[in-house]
């Protein structure tokens, strides 16, 4: 386990704080950790601490009342988490969930320094903003995407992104479905058309990409 004084160099911002700062953040910050599928935080909840991810990945989802998901973005290593951010600003519960899909570490500041660090430190409300408006900028064009794009494309786009070196997927029809915001009957129909082109081969649990050029052809079709 890295100790407290190096977990601020893993973030450019924090590390460029004042001394002051830092030692006040390294004093009052813990390091938690929480094993893969544990539920970071969820609807309804008020965030208790600012969290910042050391190691593993954390998805943050939506989930209607009609029991749909769709996953909105990932907090990977190094970054830290924008809804949090938002909700300790707003005095406000999550509107999302936050599950590990990793086994995870992360450092945690408590409310009160936050909204200190956020008043009294320029640099911390840059580094702050800095993130939250990039955030903010891949959320739109995910909403973009939702909304604008076709299917056909952005699964083709997805398949890509999430195969590994030998060009496999480990997923199913319902976990893409909630990766695209979509029902899995409409993943499942586009799939079966992928395989029927030869572009695919489906196995329980896996997608194989056989002709991942024509897959990367259709992706960015429309770019």
């Amino acid at each position: 386990m890295t100790n407290n004084d190096e977990w601020l160099d893993r973030f450019p911002g924090l590390s460029r704080l004042e001394t002051p700062i830092k030692q006040l953040i390294l004093s009052r910050s813990t390091v938690i950790k929480a094993p893969k599928g544990a539920t970071i935080f969820g609807p309804g909840k008020s965030p208790e601490n600012m969290l910042f991810l050391l190691d593993g990945t954390v998805r943050v989802q939506q989930v209607s009342e009609t029991g749909h998901e769709i996953v909105l973005y990932r907090i990977e290593a190094g970054q830290s988490c924008v809804l949090t951010t938002a909700c300790l600003l707003a005095f406000d519960d999550y509107a999302a969930e936050g599950v590990a899909e990793t086994p995870i570490r992360a450092a945690a500041i408590p409310r009160d320094v936050f909204d200190d660090l956020v008043a009294q430190s320029k640099p911390f409300r840059d580094f702050v903003f800095a993130a939250f408006s990039k955030r903010i900028t891949d959320l739109f064009l995910m909403i973009d995407e939702v909304a604008f794009q076709k299917m056909d494309v952005r699964l083709a786009d997805k398949l890509i992104k999430l195969a590994n070196s030998d060009n496999v997927v480990s997923t199913t029809h319902q976990k893409l479905s909630v990766e695209l915001g979509t029902a899995r009957e409409v993943v499942s129909r586009q799939l079966q058309e992928f395989q029927r082109r030869g572009w695919i081969a489906q196995a329980r649990g896996s997608v194989s990409l056989l002709d991942r050029a024509k897959l990367e052809q259709l992706a960015h079709h429309n770019t």
